[in-house]
């Protein structure tokens, strides 16, 4: 350990967040510049950074709101994108992942923020800090720009594991609940069941006894079930919580970033096709600024791990400063919240109901 003491961190009354300074596409010096963004917009948080100490200490000081702020976890090796995530396993204790992770599990950081290999960060995930008691698969969830009040939904799981059966959507159902309530502060959120369409008759087998189960848990889960929903409802306003397995939200995700991405490039080229369109380009140039920024991935980048004994946001792997400030400041909201043992208390509350009596009654309003 070098630089600030942990207990310095906790002495200042700072939510302390772990960031992998080595995660992502772009490097330590698009990491450290998105605390940096973080910094000047919140003086309540302060960091542990992880990876090679000297680099990261060169950038650092070159950012002088940051000083009395960070402290550094030397970690010499980096778990690269395309490492399986069973190698990172064995050959990673000395990565600024692994380090990272820990700093969570050891209760010196609120949540960690990774840019990082997804795999290799979810299989650590959930060997160095544990499922929680009764989870079977942690999902991890998204923000989704949406046209509800709050301007996004939560979608779960995009990607953590391809399948889930009934009570796997039960609990997403469940945690994605929970996370709306702490992370968007929506005191009764809606949740929805992606299918094929809304009918109750509808979708494969497993689908309609979630539904079953899900419905007779609303209530005593503090939350409305609207039922079924479509792929046209993700980021509509009829829910605010849409429940799916992995490999559906995943495909539905990255389909949903490509279109934004595609749509982008067509309005530039269409502004830029003639001189009467540039100039309308020019006129609209706030309206298209304020759209854009409702928009930008950036500003809503962090997928959370739910089902974990701690909180861990994963950063796009392309993010900018922009992006890494966004997953801390989600990372952040989540950690001074308390959502960790929240989410804990409301999976437990769910597991302990019997079997063949799903509605068992909970006080637990988170």
């Amino acid at each position: 350990m070098s630089g600030l003491t942990s207990s310095a961190n906790a002495d200042s009354g700072r939510t302390v967040i772990s960031v992998d300074a080595m995660g992502g596409d772009r490097g330590p010096a698009a990491v450290v510049a998105g605390i940096s963004l973080s910094a000047k917009k919140n003086p309540d948080i302060s960091f542990i950074l992880h990876g090679p100490e000297d680099k990261l200490r060169r950038l650092v000081a070159k950012k002088r709101n940051l000083e009395g702020r960070v402290e550094f976890r030397d970690a010499p090796d980096v778990a690269s994108m395309d490492a399986k995530p069973t190698q990172v396993m064995r050959q990673g204790k000395t990565t600024s992942m692994w380090s990272a992770i820990d700093s969570v599990r050891n209760g010196e950081a609120s949540a960690c923020v990774s840019c990082g290999n997804t795999g290799a960060l979810m299989m650590l995930s959930v060997v160095r800090l544990r499922k929680l008691p009764g989870v079977n698969r942690p999902a991890i969830a998204v923000l989704w720009p949406s046209r509800n009040p709050q301007g996004f939904n939560i979608m779960l799981d995009v990607g953590a594991d391809i399948s889930a059966d009934e009570k796997d959507l039960l609990q997403y159902a469940l945690m994605g609940a929970s996370y709306a309530r702490n992370g968007m502060e929506l005191t009764r959120p809606r949740v929805g069941l992606l299918n094929v369409g809304t009918e109750e008759f509808k979708g494969r087998p497993e689908l309609k006894t979630a539904h079953d189960l899900i419905e007779k848990n609303a209530e005593n889960a503090n939350f409305d079930f609207v039922g079924f929903v479509e792929g046209t409802d993700i980021p509509g306003d009829k829910a605010d919580v849409i429940v799916t397995d992995g490999f559906t939200g995943n495909v539905a995700l990255k389909t949903g970033e490509g279109t934004a991405s595609l749509i982008g490039a067509r309005l530039r080229e269409a502004f830029k096709y003639s001189p009467l369109s540039r100039l309308a380009a020019l006129m609209a140039y706030t309206s298209l600024n304020r759209l854009n920024k409702r928009i930008d991935p950036r500003r809503v980048n962090g997928g959370v791990f739910l089902g974990l004994n701690g909180t861990v946001v994963k950063g796009h792997g392309s993010s900018d400063a922009t992006g890494v400030s966004a997953a801390v400041k989600l990372a952040t909201k989540l950690g001074q919240s308390g959502f960790s043992e929240r989410l804990a208390a409301r999976v437990a509350s769910a597991v302990s109901l019997p079997q063949d009596d799903p509605t068992s009654t909970t006080d637990d309003n988170k």
